[in-house]
């Protein structure tokens, strides 16, 4: 079973690489994906990293107070989506 790490407040300049490499030192990395406007395709300043969920812990205990590019990292364990309306 897999389990997803956000990754908050990433310079605009993060790559999925970057977010492989910051990860894979404490969990073994299954995915990484960074949020992208839809508009423009620039970052969102965010991504996820999905790794196996026996790793979580360590994973998130390990990433806390991590700077990227001179930027604070915020380092949760991800939420479900909320389901959204639809246009009608």
């Amino acid at each position: 079973m897999a389990k997803t790490i956000f990754i908050g407040n990433l310079p605009w300049s993060a790559t999925e690489d970057d977010l492989i490499q910051l990860v894979s030192p404490h969990a073994q990395v299954l995915s990484a994906r960074i949020a992208s406007d839809r508009e423009t395709g620039r970052s969102r300043g965010f991504g996820f990293v999905e790794v196996d969920d026996q790793q979580l812990p360590a994973a998130l205990d390990a990433l806390q107070n991590v700077e990227m590019g001179g930027r604070l990292l915020t380092i949760n364990e991800a939420r479900p989506r909320e389901a959204r309306g639809g246009r009608m």
